[in-house]
């Protein structure tokens, strides 16, 4: 899997992250069963209290209350959730401060090698 690094602020944030390919094995849910992709509970860990999360997926809304308790149980706080979402990109547009510091990121990872790949690094002096 191939490493990436993301330096973000001390800033409060909002984490935008899709459910399937990214959280959980693509479509796991078909096969009978949802699956923690690798790296998922370690990277929610390093979630701060304050920052936002929200969860964006392709799944009929009928599979929002099934996909939210799966997500709970494993201890994956979110705090919104937007489902029935078309298949196609999801697109970020964003300012910057005017220090400067860019207000949005992006990170595409290969679909169900899960979130260990990713390195989040807080700095200071962002």
């Amino acid at each position: 899997m191939k490493e990436q690094r993301l330096a973000v602020s001390t800033l409060p944030k909002t984490w935008i992250i899709d459910v399937d390919g990214v959280m959980l094995k693509h479509n796991g849910y078909l096969d009978g069963a949802d699956q923690l992709l690798p790296g998922a509970l370690e990277f929610w860990k390093k979630i701060g209290p304050q920052d936002i999360v929200i969860i964006t997926s392709a799944r009929n809304e009928n599979l929002r209350e099934a996909t939210l308790q799966f997500l709970a149980e494993h201890g994956l706080r979110i705090d919104y959730a937007l489902f029935g979402l078309p298949v196609g990109e999801r697109i970020l547009i964003n300012d910057s401060k005017p220090s400067g510091l860019p207000m949005g990121h992006v990170v595409n990872l290969e679909r169900d090698k899960g979130l260990a790949g990713i390195i989040v690094r807080q700095d200071p002096g962002l």
